[in-house]
């Protein structure tokens, strides 16, 4: 592989605590700039947020969480519900912007909890780019029962660890081809850095348990009687194809989720994947500086 991706603009990182949870917040700027947060995607973290900053003309106060249980932030024992973190984005608000609204750039798992955070605590949120965050599979009422029962005997089973790896080399061969459009240089500074070394080799640093199932059902009626109280500027950003899978080919229900926002700006980057930010961070970065200025 080439050489590893050599950062522009270099983060710092503290560790608050977050509703009982060590939280690491990874920060670019100065902090007397514009505040711009950022909100990493599910199996993500922080740091890949890096070539997007990178990508930024302006001067800007960039924060950035790892969600509990991914990245540095501490992992939870009894779960991951997507409840907490909507507290937990909440909770960061009011530590980092007391009273003021914010910016919010955000992808797949961090855009739905934003996009529904919106709704609900609308005075919080400025404006709001999301990437593939449209809410997941409509899941019905009669899938409850199954749905509660592959919760229940997830937790009867020990999780299963994550493969080791040799090197961080081999981790971020294994990125490369699952998308070619990544980069080798790219690949090798995300795995360095969403890695951790175990006594057996180096694994992911996201906790494995995430792979258990949630409790509660995915319910796009229930997101969108969220979405439809959105006050602020909302701009969606599409990935090259329709995102999530279960939405291919059913493009009317894509299209009633464009329409329950009021004031939608929608923009597809063509040949992008699921991970823009990685992708094309030079175009994203231009779409919100455009966007937020």
């Amino acid at each position: 592989m080439s050489e590893i991706y050599q950062p522009k603009r270099v983060s710092r990182c503290r560790i608050i605590e977050l509703r009982g949870l060590s939280c690491n917040l990874r920060e670019w700027g100065d902090e007397g700039a514009p505040l711009l947060v950022m909100l990493h995607g599910h199996r993500d973290s922080s740091i890949s947020w890096q070539f997007t900053v990178d990508h930024l003309t302006r001067s800007w106060h960039v924060v950035a969480p790892d969600w509990r249980g991914f990245g540095h932030s501490g992992w939870n024992p009894q779960g991951y519900w997507m409840h907490d973190y909507m507290a937990d984005l909440d909770t960061l608000l009011e530590m980092i912007s007391p009273g003021a609204p914010v910016d919010i750039l955000s992808h797949s798992l961090g855009g739905n909890v934003s996009n529904t955070y919106a709704g609900v605590r609308p005075e919080r949120v400025r404006r709001l780019m999301a990437i593939d965050g449209y809410g997941l599979r409509h899941r019905s009422v009669e899938e409850a029962p199954g749905q509660l029962a592959r919760f229940l005997a997830a937790w009867r089973e020990p999780v299963r660890p994550h493969r080791p790896y040799a090197s961080t080399e081999e981790m971020g061969e294994r990125l490369l081809r699952a998308n070619e459009r990544l980069g080798a240089d790219r690949a090798r500074f995300l795995a360095r850095h969403q890695s951790r070394q175990a006594p057996e080799g180096f694994v992911w640093s996201f906790d494995p348990a995430h792979a258990r199932p949630f409790a509660t059902l995915h319910r796009v009626d229930e997101w969108a009687a969220c979405w439809r109280k959105i006050t602020c500027p909302l701009f969606w950003i599409g990935s090259g194809t329709i995102f999530p899978p279960g939405l291919e080919g059913t493009e009317l229900d894509f299209e009633w989720r464009l329409k329950q926002i009021p004031h939608l700006r929608f923009h597809r980057i063509e040949g992008s994947s699921h991970n823009v930010h990685h992708d094309a961070p030079q175009q994203l970065a231009q779409l919100a500086e455009e966007f937020f200025a």
